[in-house]
């Protein structure tokens, strides 16, 4: 899922993995040992299995206590492969509402002969960890079952029940989206006042020194469409005006020429208000401007110049794919492009479509890719939420403010907000200036970086478990 992370940075430089080694507490080793066998387990949909991982993760818990009746391996029927795990801490207020730990256990494919090193093997060098799913998303999952054993260790009873759903199906199309899968048929496992989710992240200037800490507060929604131009074709040897490819190159260009309207909510007047002094100068005013509600022509058109800010504000649709022409002596009888629109929270897959079939020039089709389901809601920006982020924030990153963020990308958090779920993307682990390699080669985290997100979020799940 990590996108646009062009934007991000990361922590200073650490030591080596063995001198690290050295330093670690025994439940930061005991950590190790989960992420460790996470990343190991191959999770791709081409050679992996979900239902592996899921396995060897209710294994660790079952050795700490957990029975069957709080710890489960689901795999939905015919995809033996996708399966994922539910587990749960009873709270001891039945009127305090439940809240739900979730992540994706599935990654990107990884092939041995495109990396220098064993992609499902985690290796520690030069600071980093390095391995297919350090950061997409495995260090969250890893996070959320060692959060339970620390809990279950320690006896702690927390006010309000915490569940944890660790699935499948996020990175790739091939396999059953797990967590859509339990809306629809364990509701009871994932059912909650509120989840915590990937999308959150830390960020770093160009020099690596930390900046803000984002919580994701809300995402946008992909859908695709095909634009096709189609003719009877010819020799080429007899050229006509009427040619389907310059058709639809006139089709593209009134897509690139399409813009949709700018929306403020308060997650990106929060955003921008927030980090307008951060990123300072004329942009940093300009973005103090726009939060406080001053959409002049001037300020929206400094805003948007930057490509990040100006997906966090409107619904967008570009061109990704073409493909034209059947041979190359002939005029193409065909000629198809596919358009992405990420939609802002709250936009309709049936007004956007309307909004690019009427830019479009008479005689392009449109047809709309799937359906993917209802778009996500965007959960509020919840004092009960933000709350216990900053306060934690200025205890574990003095200093670090926390910013909330609309996903420009998607996750799995969509499922739950549609199904009336608010769902939040946890900060703590701060990233690289070049998004760490996330769906590519050596994919990789700071080592310091992941410990330190470890003690965040357990003392966050601590405190919203206890809360009001």
């Amino acid at each position: 899922m990590r996108a646009s992370l062009l934007a991000l940075g990361g922590l200073v430089a650490l030591a080596s993995g063995p001198a690290m080694a050295a330093e670690l507490r025994p439940d930061q080793i005991a950590f190790r040992d989960i992420y460790r066998e996470l990343v190991e387990t191959d999770t791709s949909a081409p050679t992996g299995s979900c239902t592996v991982a899921a396995g060897r993760m209710l294994d660790r818990l079952r050795r700490a206590g957990f029975g069957p009746d709080r710890a489960e391996v689901f795999v939905p029927e015919g995809h033996e492969k996708d399966g994922g795990l539910i587990a749960r801490i009873e709270g001891s207020d039945p009127r305090a509402a439940p809240m739900l730990l979730v992540d994706h256990i599935d990654v990107v494919a990884a092939r041995r002969e495109d990396w220098p090193r064993d992609p499902f093997r985690l290796t520690e060098e030069k600071g980093y960890f390095i391995g297919r799913g350090v950061i997409d998303d495995k260090a969250l999952s890893a996070i959320w079952i060692d959060s339970l054993i620390r809990m279950q260790a320690a006896g702690f009873r927390p006010r309000r029940t915490i569940k944890v759903a660790l699935t499948c199906g996020e990175e790739s199309s091939d396999a059953v989206n797990g967590v859509d899968w339990l809306l629809r048929n364990r509701r009871d496992a994932v059912q909650a006042g509120f989840a915590l989710n990937e999308g959150g992240y830390g960020i770093s200037d160009k020099d690596g020194r930390p900046i803000a800490l984002y919580l994701a507060v809300g995402e946008k929604y992909a859908q695709s469409f095909t634009i096709e131009a189609r003719n009877s074709g010819g020799h080429s040897s007899r050229p006509r005006s009427d040619n389907a490819i310059y058709d639809l190159a006139d089709a593209l260009e009134a897509v690139r020429r399409l813009s949709f309207p700018i929306q403020l909510n308060p997650t990106n007047r929060g955003y921008f208000t927030r980090m307008g002094p951060i990123v300072g100068g004329a942009m940093g005013q300009a973005m103090e401007r726009l939060g406080q509600g001053q959409d002049d022509a001037a300020t929206v058109a400094t805003v948007t110049g930057d490509v990040t800010y100006n997906a966090m504000l409107r619904t967008t649709c570009v061109a990704t794919q073409v493909e034209a022409g059947h041979a190359e002596n002939a005029l193409p009888q065909r000629a198809q492009a596919t358009i992405q629109c990420r939609l802002f929270p709250g936009d309709r897959v049936e007004d956007v479509e309307a909004k690019l079939r009427s830019a479009l020039p008479s005689g392009i089709a449109l047809t709309r890719k799937g359906d993917k389901g209802a778009p996500a809601v965007p959960p509020p920006l919840d004092p009960r939420i933000m709350g216990p982020a900053e306060k934690l924030a200025q205890r574990h990153f003095p200093g670090i403010p926390v910013v909330p963020n609309l996903l420009t990308a998607g996750t799995d958090g969509r499922y739950l907000s549609a199904a009336g779920i608010p769902t939040y993307g946890v900060p703590g682990i701060f990233l690289d200036p070049d998004g760490n390699g996330a769906h590519g080669v050596d994919e990789r985290i700071r080592v310091k970086s992941v410990y330190d997100g470890r003690d965040y979020l357990y003392a966050l799940i601590r405190a919203y478990a206890e809360g009001r």
